[in-house]
């Protein structure tokens, strides 16, 4: 899909800035210019952003749509490190510290992404210290998520690990339903094993195990309801 220079007013959600939390310390006004900063641009789904090792000249955020940093280890199998959607921002490394792209993204669904130039970004942030420092706070939120992932791969069940990150997809995709928290997954059964580092069929037959137990109902291969948090919760404690 094409590039075109657009005003934020006409995103999606307007997305692209007034509701960016690295933004959110600006003024209309401020808001503003960075709107006519912004390139647009769309991706389809199963398309790369970004490629692991290239130079990135510009912040992307997403504002429409879902994407996955990932890296290939060394025997070809795919390692999910984080996943991105509405509101959420990558690419601040090579702004940042003129580094290459440790990770690979990849549009999960149609992806339509605000990008900054890097030039531009540099003036924002000397401009705009606050933006630095909400960028710091999102960075330090995925190292904590990152530091979570490895201790609960060396000292918690099974289980744990994937009630944990049904916990995790409860909170950032779930919505209110009569009988719980309706869960959109953003990634397939191989996806989430991917995730947090298991096979594909222990992820099938913990969730199967878990709906045994009432605490969640599948609804086809995308949703999940969420029935019993708190054993939910209680399942991801366990330590092995």
């Amino acid at each position: 899909m094409g590039k075109m220079i657009c005003n934020c007013d006409s995103c999606h959600n307007k997305l692209c800035a007034r509701q960016i939390s690295i933004f959110s310390s600006l003024d209309d006004q401020q808001l503003m210019r960075i709107a006519d900063l912004i390139i647009h641009k769309g991706y389809k789904k199963g398309e790369l952003l970004i490629f692991e090792g290239e130079s990135v000249n510009s912040l992307f955020i997403i504002n429409k749509g879902q994407t996955k940093a990932f890296r290939n280890t060394q025997d070809g199998r795919e390692q999910i490190l984080y996943l991105f959607s509405e509101g959420d921002f990558f690419g601040e490394r090579s702004l940042l510290r003129d580094e290459v792209s440790n990770y690979s993204v990849e549009a999960l669904e149609e992806t339509h992404i605000c990008l900054i130039h890097k030039h531009d970004f540099q003036v924002l942030l000397k401009e705009h210290p606050d933006i630095a420092l909400k960028i710091m706070e999102e960075l330090c939120r995925r190292l904590d998520r990152l530091e979570n992932t490895v201790e609960t791969m060396g000292t918690r069940t099974v289980e744990a690990r994937v009630s944990s990150v049904l916990l995790e997809f409860a909170d950032k995709y779930g919505k209110p339903h009569p009988r719980g928290i309706m869960i959109e997954l953003p990634l397939s059964r191989e996806g989430i094993a991917n995730y947090i580092g298991l096979t594909r069929e222990t992820v099938s037959r913990k969730m199967s195990l878990l709906q045994d137990e009432g605490v969640i109902e599948m609804n086809g291969n995308k949703k999940v309801l969420l029935l019993d948090r708190s054993a939910l919760e209680r399942a991801a404690d366990r330590a092995s």
